[in-house]
């Protein structure tokens, strides 16, 4: 387990990418020379002079790629410092994943390292002798067409990702695909509710405790390891974290009940291992924070150094989106059971009001003398309750209150009450709820 946790490390690392393509690149170095030792001299006649050049030509023309490629990687770096840059002052540090996890990023960057390497070992192979033909160089010259096509590339990308709309866009995809991921279905048994005297059999005398053996947000969660590890020694488990979570080492991270006929030897570092903890908080299975995301540009783009409420409702309606794509398949999930059926795992889960408080609690703190960014709440919550009907009209509800008690009304001119108030009435008709303020 520990080795799949280390794969998923590698694989999402910065450098992976850009390794492997070096790998291959020394691959391709082995296989062009061996065409050019004992392919080249048989077809050499056969073949356009301009698939070939001469040890001379080639050296000279190596040269100049190896200059260039890294010429395009030093620029491209440059203009990465640039976005990192914008993405920390203007809108979150938070979103910085988002770019240097981008694999348009990582697979330029690994064009240009297969093209380093790959011109470097062949101009290391080129020997005195200049009377062979060699058709290594017409393969450098289409591996530089190559890189010079995914610099423009990467140009073009960049520009893009810099673009506030772009980045908010793609955070809304990318936590779509994450909602969809996280309540799809599963190969094991997820309930709301379970026989609570199966819960009173299992939870006779004092649990048992496994503690974190370090500290760190929690990333991701592996159940189906889990519910193996519960039914290998017999034991119920129930959680005591949320996913995005921070654990610190030495906390009980499970409460444990063990029935007769279980193994003794619980292993803490066994359990744990289905655990993936860092040193931040990532979007792999976290909702809550992908969501946080969106919320942090939107408080950034109202701060008095920006200014850009627009910006912010932008969010805001991303973040309505969001949560009614959310509101369409979130069940509160707690209990797991094994492929006998057999309750194995218990792990509070996060309520829908929980999501709605998160997504937008921070905008009302801060942006609460702005009717722009407050009407783009209502409207938002509106929209959510107007889709979704009596499912969750009560939770909706009962933040749009929060939300209209937050705006000091007697303070409003009149063209500014008529507004706040029309989008407030939309909001508590939609609920079939009463509003306490009064129209004009």
């Amino acid at each position: 387990m520990n080795r799949e946790k280390a794969w998923v490390s590698v694989r999402d690392s910065f450098w992976f990418l850009p390794a492997l393509y070096g790998a291959i690149s020394i691959v391709m170095v082995a296989l062009t020379s061996a065409l050019d030792v004992w392919v080249v001299p048989k077809i050499q006649e056969s073949l356009p002079r301009i698939f070939f050049a001469e040890k001379s030509v080639a050296q000279t023309l190596y040269g100049s790629l190896i200059t260039s490629i890294l010429t395009m990687t030093t620029i491209s770096f440059s203009t990465i410092m640039v976005v990192l840059t914008t993405y920390t002052t203007q809108f979150s540090p938070r979103t910085l994943q988002d770019f240097m996890k981008s694999r348009v990023t990582q697979h330029v960057l690994g064009v240009y390292s297969f093209g380093f390497v790959f011109a470097l070992i062949n101009l290391l192979l080129l020997g005195s002798d200049d009377s062979q033909g060699l058709l290594s160089p017409f393969l450098t010259v289409v591996v530089s067409i190559v890189c010079l096509a995914c610099f423009i590339i990467f140009i073009h990308h960049s520009s893009r990702f810099v673009q506030v709309n772009n980045l908010i866009g793609k955070i809304r995809t990318d936590t779509s695909a994450v909602i969809a991921k996280t309540f799809q279905d599963k190969d094991f048994t997820e309930s709301v509710e379970w026989d609570e005297e199966v819960i009173r059999d299992w939870k006779q005398g004092e649990p048992s405790t496994i503690v974190a053996g370090e500290s760190g947000y929690l990333q991701g969660l592996q159940i189906e390891g889990l519910l193996s590890f519960a039914k290998k020694h017999n034991l119920l488990l129930e959680a005591n974290f949320q996913m995005g979570s921070y654990i610190e080492k030495g906390m009980p991270a499970f409460y444990y009940w063990q029935v007769e006929g279980g193994t003794d030897d619980v292993d803490d570092g066994g359990c744990m291992g289905y655990l993936l903890i860092g040193n931040e908080r990532t979007d792999i299975q976290d909702i809550e924070f992908s969501i946080q995301k969106l919320v942090e540009i939107a408080v950034k783009a109202i701060s008095p150094s920006i200014n850009d409420p627009h910006t912010a409702v932008n969010c805001i309606n991303r973040i309505g989106s969001l949560l009614t794509e959310l509101a369409h398949v979130h069940q509160p999930i707690r209990y797991y059971a094994d492929d006998e059926e057999q309750l194995r795992l218990i792990i509070e889960p996060k309520e829908y009001r929980d999501y709605i408080y998160k997504s937008f609690y921070q905008i009302r703190i801060y942006g609460k003398k702005d009717l722009t960014v407050m009407n783009g709440v209502l409207e938002a919550l509106y929209k959510i309750s107007i889709v979704h009907g009596d499912k969750i009209q009560s939770d909706v509800w009962r933040f749009g209150q929060y939300i209209i008690d937050s705006v000091e009304t007697d303070e409003l001119n009149d063209l500014d009450y008529e507004r706040f108030y029309q989008q407030a009435k939309k909001l508590a008709d939609v609920c079939d709820e009463r509003l306490s303020l009064s129209p004009l």
